[in-house]
């Protein structure tokens, strides 16, 4: 039986750089995938989405060439070549996981991993065939898939998860997206801007309901003048798929209506990976659909730890992967401090993009400060007019008392590679003042932020 310091459970980004990280501890390491490396982030998620986002962009600024004084005859697009494109990324990147791999003297074992008592991993492989692999600690990565709810069972064509709507071989004409969360606003976006009609149906009273109220109102602006339809305080009852369409019952605040469309794209959460991996065996606990865990990650069995989406805390890439890095620093005696989930950003890359971290206004007012808010339009913004998008805002908030940067919040274009400053202010517990004496270059989006602090302390100049 080959035996190992470490073996990892999913190669997602939870799972690949935890075992990188476990490499680069001088621990002998394996990981266990049953499809692809780089599990959904890199094959149907993260970054998949982003090339088609990005081809989204492209073609809308060929639709509007002449808002920068270019001359174009009729753009169009190729709907195959753009899934085409998305896929080749998708797979450019799982092979650099593969290189990363090799690199680290990392074995990859292909198949579905189980575990069993006295520290194992039993292994199936495509051929079901079983294998049995030992190690000191096991590391539960394996990740989420799109939740089904029963009013909304997907049949991979007419009713469709995020996977599907991916690498859809032909293009709607219609469609309906249940669920206003990053994954629901960005294919709609995408699709919208491809030429689809697009109808977003949220059960709650705004649409990306994590976000601050302004964000998310502001946000609702901005699709609806894209030609997105948003129904908010609304629910999908029950779905027709028998027809040639898919007509869906909605209940809305002033009643139920009918809505039909060529496509119903689900997108109303996740649902873990735990099942069938010898968690009820080993009597590993779990808790509304997440393995119990420490704050360095340890479940209640000794040797056996969760990281990444199978774990409470926020469903992120980069959350899974600070938690591998941190679980194995642990596991090799390193001095390391838990996370700090009050300092995660989030992300949502449709357009326009959102960024925020810390707590909203909201929160922030029921956790008794009193407060110091700043906000900076981008239409005051000189970069952001000169291309073209002075849609959005920055919006920094700030403990009175002490100059706490307690939240910071986003729209607009490119935010999501801005939001890093208040991360990393925050995290050394910067203050106000010192954002505002920090000069920022000109002319940049990221001037917006030093504008929003110098608004929160009426120190500001261009509004």
């Amino acid at each position: 039986m080959s035996k190992y310091d470490i073996i990892v459970l999913g190669s997602g980004p939870g799972g690949y750089v935890t075992a990188i990280r476990a490499s680069q501890l001088g621990f002998k390491t394996a990981i266990v995938e049953k499809e692809s490396l780089g599990g959904v982030c890199l094959n149907w998620g993260c970054i998949p989405t982003k090339a088609l986002l990005k081809s989204a962009e492209v073609f809308d600024y060929l639709k509007h060439a002449e808002d920068y004084g270019l001359k174009l005859e009729k753009p169009d697009k190729d709907f195959g070549a753009v899934i085409k494109r998305s896929r080749d990324v998708a797979g450019g990147m799982s092979k650099g996981v593969q290189f990363l791999m090799k690199k680290n003297k990392i074995d990859v074992i292909e198949g579905f991993g189980k575990l069993k008592s006295g520290k194992k991993v039993e292994v199936t492989d495509s051929k079901d065939k079983k294998k049995e692999y030992q190690a000191d600690n096991i590391i539960v990565a394996t990740g989420a898939r799109s939740r089904e709810l029963p009013n909304l069972k997907q049949d991979g064509k007419k009713v469709i998860g995020y996977r599907e709507a991916m690498s859809l071989e032909k293009q709607p004409k219609s469609m309906i997206v249940v669920g206003s969360g990053a994954i629901g606003v960005e294919f709609a976006h995408f699709y919208n801007a491809m030429g689809t009609e697009v109808t977003v149906v949220e059960f709650l009273p705004n649409v990306v309901p994590l976000e601050d109220e302004e964000i998310s109102k502001q946000f609702e602006r901005s699709v609806k003048k894209a030609g997105i339809k948003v129904m908010t305080s609304s629910s999908v009852e029950s779905l027709d798929t028998s027809g040639k369409k898919v007509k869906a019952k909605v209940k809305t605040k002033k009643g139920e209506e009918t809505l039909e469309a060529d496509v119903v794209l689900s997108a109303v959460g996740i649902k873990t990976n735990i099942e069938n991996i010898g968690l009820e065996d080993l009597k590993i606990k779990t808790e509304k659909d997440k393995i119990v865990v420490d704050d360095y990650y340890k479940t209640n069995v000794d040797g056996i730890y969760a990281i990444g989406d199978v774990v409470h805390g926020p469903a992120l890439a980069h959350v899974a992967s600070a938690e591998g890095i941190l679980c194995v620093e642990k596991i090799k005696g390193m001095k390391v401090e838990p996370l700090d989930y009050g300092n995660i950003p989030g992300c949502t890359y449709a357009t326009p993009e959102i960024a925020s971290v810390g707590m909203t206004e909201k929160q922030a007012k029921e956790a008794g400060y009193e407060l110091k808010i700043g906000k900076f339009p981008f239409s005051a913004s000189g970069k952001a007019k000169a291309a073209g998008k002075s849609d959005g805002f920055v919006k920094v908030i700030f403990d009175a008392k002490y100059g706490e940067w307690l939240g910071c919040h986003m729209i607009g274009a490119g935010v999501t590679d801005m939001i890093a400053e208040a991360v990393l202010g925050r995290k050394l517990e910067t203050t106000g003042h010192e954002v505002l004496k920090a000069v920022h270059p000109h002319p940049t989006m990221s001037e917006a932020v030093m504008e929003a602090v110098a608004a929160a302390y009426d120190e500001v100049i261009h509004i």
